[in-house]
């Protein structure tokens, strides 16, 4: 499902607007064409804080980003390591433990980015997906992660030239390979609701490792990259649970 390399250029994402339907709750990140058309052209630092892998996103996917929404010019190195982009830490008494949420521990170098708020409301709409469709905080861990990897946690639209044919949304969804249309799978709930059901018909995912279970799930042409976020998507559904 995820063959073009270049779809780790995450260009540009829908504009971010108020809906007038059922579903106006739910915004979409705002990335425009204009504020990439020129990316081609620059060199973006990482933005990870841990030893990278070998297989997986564009090093500069973040920072296409960022430079694509106006926060940051291209020559700022990343200021932060937090996981959800606040320096408040929730303090619940029955947050998930460590065993619970990575019953296997992780898997080779592990990679971490800051989170703005966009990002951390697409995780908090993951988890809130994770919950409701009875998969618990293993599989919130599971779909955090595949999100970190597919859009960096962004509800991206179609990328034009840089998109992987028809992926769109946080898990990169296709309407042609039957995961809905395209309003459907960039609406985060629905598109969350969506992996989780797919995970569900997963015979024993909860005893699989992360990469295998989310593999299973994307049919990645990269199917150890899930590993490397499963630490900072633990981390973010303990403080969002």
């Amino acid at each position: 499902m995820k063959q073009h390399v270049t779809r780790w250029l995450p260009a540009v994402a829908k504009t971010a607007y108020a809906r007038t339907t059922t579903v106006a709750q739910n915004r979409r990140a705002a990335l425009t064409v204009a504020g990439v058309a020129a990316l081609g052209g620059l060199a973006f630092a990482p933005t990870a804080v841990a030893a990278p892998v070998t297989s997986g996103p564009h090093a500069g996917a973040v920072a296409a980003i960022d430079l694509a929404t106006g926060k940051r010019t291209g020559t700022e190195a990343a200021k932060s390591g937090l996981t959800t982009g606040s320096d408040r830490v929730p303090t619940k008494a029955d947050r998930p433990t460590r065993e619970k949420l990575m019953p296997h521990g992780v898997e080779g170098a592990q990679s971490r980015i800051p989170l703005d708020d966009a990002q951390l409301g697409n995780a908090k709409a993951i988890v809130k997906a994770a919950k409701q469709t009875g998969v618990g905080e293993r599989g919130a861990v599971i779909g955090v992660a595949t999100s970190l990897q597919e859009s960096k946690l962004y509800n991206l639209g179609h990328l034009g030239t840089y998109n992987d044919h028809d992926s769109e949304g946080l898990f990169q969804q296709r309407p042609s390979s039957g995961w809905g249309s395209s309003e459907q799978i960039t609406d985060p709930d629905y598109a969350s609701k969506a992996f989780f059901g797919a995970l569900k018909n997963v015979g024993g995912w909860q005893e699989l490792p992360l990469t295998s279970a989310a593999q299973t799930v994307q049919v990645s042409a990269y199917p150890y990259a899930y590993a490397q976020w499963e630490e900072q998507a633990a981390d973010i559904v303990q403080q969002l649970w």
